[in-house]
């Protein structure tokens, strides 16, 4: 295997890990319930506990790679998550479970922009988009994939499992990865400490309003402030990176359209995945009567079309650019979800499903790649570009569960499968619009790829904003 490919290799298992873990959870949510004596919302906690950490730190983990070395962060992330999941594994109570959980996503932020920017600075740019749609199919599988593996392992062995199958993959990746992945940094550049502050601290009041807002109410003070308190701070930072010296962020980074658009397309592209991974999943069971394993199996066709499509889509990008990708795509995406949402009963048969789900599979496929390398590429700042990426990611993420659920709580319920659909159906359109606008924002990336001087730098460039392309 090539150096290169060593690094693709290593760096998308290290986040399929990561990202497998975020989800696979759900499906052993009752079953942890029953065996450490749970309440529901308490039980909220362990996903909520996860997802927390890991927003909040992705921008911190980034500066700190970026000045430390990025493959140094990896390993520690690697380190960090593969004792928390030991730890998840071995909870007595559903206290120490969410604790380790905790654990586990700060390792995870250590690990997911790292994973990123290394395999973008290991790949010339003109090769770039290939690689990273690769990277795409693999961690993608693990988004849309975890019902499937939650459901498995939770049938096939016990909940414990599904954080001990961790150790074993964290044990062997940290020294594979530091003897086949190259080190490499940022531009020299002084830590910003207001900067890590403002940001995390934003990160953690917006993330809690979005994950607690369906359970604790909307117009709670708890939400509320927390919601206010995120914005406020995020305005904060905005504000202290314009005046900053050597900022993690450089905010004239957003007035380069294709980094901006990138973004935005990334974080509805989430919002409209994790809405979609969640509540499809529950559909399958709770409206149509699957078990667990069922459900994944069910879902095949919206997941197994990411592998198969997202590296076709990495090589289509350097021929026609990422606009129509990411646009075209979405527009698919957004179709398939409309379409379940005029079928979707609970009387349906599943078969009424396998075309809609391989149509908003093809089309997530073809934009993951391109809204990542939009943003890769629009800026000479690999490590930054990757940092906000996958914090928007994260933050789509929970908006997305938290807009559908908020729609399906509106409309529905969980007291029989009638109730269930009379939910479901709106929320779908929801992300079906998600969708629709995540496509409307990729008309601001590039078009047909143009060549670029600036698109050949190497990230210890000087992290200066380029407009790359139109």
């Amino acid at each position: 295997m090539s150096p290169e490919g060593r690094v693709l290799a290593l760096t998308s298992v290290s986040a399929l890990m990561i990202l497998l873990d975020a989800l696979v959870v759900t499906t052993a949510l009752s079953t942890i319930r029953t065996d450490l004596g749970a309440s529901v919302e308490t039980l909220e906690w362990t996903v909520a506990a996860f997802a927390l950490p890991f927003a909040a730190l992705l921008m911190t983990a980034s500066a700190l790679g970026e000045r430390y070395g990025r493959r140094r962060m990896l390993v520690a992330g690697l380190a960090v998550f593969t004792l928390a999941s030991a730890a998840c594994a071995l909870a007595p109570s559903v206290g120490a479970l969410i604790a380790a959980r905790a654990v586990q996503g700060a390792g995870s932020a250590l690990v997911m922009p790292h994973a990123m920017a290394l395999l973008a600075a290991a790949y010339p740019a003109a090769r770039r988009a290939r690689a990273l749609g690769v990277f795409s199919g693999v961690t993608g599988l693990a988004t849309l994939g975890g019902p499937l593996v939650g459901g498995a392992v939770v049938q096939g062995l016990a909940w414990q499992w599904i954080f001990w199958l961790n150790v074993p993959l964290g044990l062997a990746l940290i020294p594979l990865v530091r003897a086949g992945v190259p080190e490499s940094r940022g531009a020299a550049r002084r830590m910003d400490p207001g900067g890590v502050v403002l940001v995390t601290l934003a990160a953690v009041g917006l993330v809690w309003g979005l994950v607690r807002g369906n359970t604790a109410g909307w117009d709670s003070p708890e939400v509320a402030g927390a919601l206010v308190a995120g914005a406020v701070l995020l305005a904060a930072f905005a504000a202290w990176e314009r005046r900053a010296a050597e900022p993690m962020l450089p905010m004239g980074f957003f007035r380069v359209r294709a980094f901006a658009a990138g973004n935005a397309a990334g974080f509805l592209l989430y919002a409209a995945i994790f809405g979609a991974a969640f509540f499809l999943a529950q559909f399958l069971q709770n409206g149509l009567g699957y078990g667990p394993l069922g459900t994944g199996l069910r879902l095949a066709p919206w997941t197994v079309t990411l592998f198969l499509v997202a590296p076709l889509a990495g090589r289509l990008v350097a021929r026609v650019g990422e606009r129509p990708l990411i646009t075209g795509g979405l527009l698919l995406e957004a179709a398939g979800f409309a379409w379940i949402a005029v079928v979707a009963s609970p009387d349906m048969a599943y078969a009424e499903m396998v075309a809609p789900l391989m149509l908003a599979g093809v089309g997530v496929s073809l934009a993951m790649p391109a809204a990542q390398n939009a943003v890769i590429g629009a800026v000479p700042a690999i490590g930054v570009a990757s940092g906000t990426f996958n914090t928007l990611r994260q933050f789509g993420g929970a908006f997305g569960i938290a807009v559908t659920a908020a729609v399906f709580a509106a409309s529905g319920g969980y007291g029989s499968p009638d109730d269930f659909a009379a939910g479901f159906v709106p929320a779908t359109w929801v992300m079906a619009a998600l969708a629709a606008t995540a496509a409307l924002a990729g008309l601001g990336t590039s078009g047909r790829r143009v060549p670029s001087p600036a698109a050949a730098r190497t990230d210890t460039a000087p992290a200066q904003p380029t407009a790359l392309r139109s």
